[in-house]
């Protein structure tokens, strides 16, 4: 019996599906919309939401929690990261990882400051050619809520 159990397995070991789905919450973050296979998405659906709820939370085991979840790794800059930094012709110059805390700490968390969940819309597309995958795309919503 499956009593209780509410993760989608898609397919994947826990370690595979747990950088999947980090990378997905990655590219969801950076760029607000994805578009994927249906199941992946309504597996993504539930650590988007939880993710911004950590960040509306703003507190340092917050940042920690949503770092681990992400995976993000600070790597230091490479040498060349190093001589244009040091030069002070770039000042944002350091991974993309660093750039998704940033936005998720940042503006994301100020758009849903008011709103208490539903923070992700999935919107159904066609069949995949090829395989023919149900296809659907996930964003963040843009609206904030209406007040009566």
């Amino acid at each position: 019996m499956r009593h209780r159990k509410d993760t989608f397995k898609i397919g994947r070991t826990a370690s595979h599906r747990r950088a999947l789905i980090a990378n997905m919450l990655k590219a969801l973050v950076m760029h607000e919309r994805i578009e994927t296979t249906e199941r992946k998405a309504k597996e993504l659906r539930r650590h988007a939401d939880r993710l911004i709820t950590l960040a509306k939370e703003n507190t340092l085991a917050s940042k920690r929690r949503a770092i681990g979840k992400l995976m993000v790794r600070y790597n230091s800059m490479r040498g060349k990261e190093a001589r244009i930094a040091k030069a002070g012709k770039q000042a944002n110059v350091y991974n993309d990882d660093r750039q998704v805390i940033d936005k998720l700490f940042g503006p994301l968390a100020q758009r849903f400051g008011v709103r208490n969940g539903g923070y992700t819309r999935v919107v159904k597309k066609d069949y995949r050619v090829g395989d023919s995958a149900p296809t659907c795309m996930i964003e963040y919503i843009s609206e904030t809520p209406q007040t009566a």
